[in-house]
């Protein structure tokens, strides 16, 4: 299948916000338990302000998955590092997107002088974790049984790619 990659826009806030809610009620991906309402889509667009956020879309123009960059931390001190986020409508995993998100969220961070992307992720993800260690992340911290999620503890894995 055909996909197209562009940054993301305030009509795909349905789209963007099914596919979060996808992984809210169904894995370790996003740490809220319940679904987060369609306006929720405003605070994620506010969070990556100035940062590249991208929709990949299919043939048809359905969005697909997303993701975004947004400040580490709002100290002027830390302007050269972002934290990374990326969502994949399940249909679609496995097709080499998220290789293709990451890609587009790196050379939007190089543009804008960022040297290092951090991810948090669940050490309920796997998944997530094997993603990044095969495009070029390390594990660089983790925080033990900080988080809790349908009754299961879980710790965060903080991993870092310099760019």
């Amino acid at each position: 299948m055909e996909y197209s990659i562009g940054p993301l826009k305030p009509e795909d806030r349905i789209a963007v916000m099914e596919i979060f809610n996808h992984y809210i009620e169904n894995s370790f991906a996003a740490y809220p338990e319940t679904r987060l309402p369609d306006q929720a889509f405003d605070m994620l667009l506010q969070m990556s302000k100035g940062y590249p956020t991208a929709a990949v879309r299919d043939r048809q123009g359905s969005v697909v998955g997303f993701a975004m960059l947004r400040a580490h931390n709002p100290m002027p001190a830390f302007t050269r590092t972002a934290e990374a986020a990326y969502f994949i409508h399940p249909d679609h995993t496995g097709k080499g997107l998220g290789k293709l998100l990451l890609a587009h969220l790196e050379r939007g961070a190089a543009e804008r002088g960022i040297i290092t992307i951090l991810a948090s992720i669940s050490s309920l993800n796997p998944g997530s974790v094997n993603f990044h260690l095969k495009n070029g992340f390390v594990e660089c911290g983790r925080f033990r049984n900080v988080g809790m999620k349908m009754g299961r503890e879980f710790d965060t894995v903080w991993m870092q790619k310099m760019l």
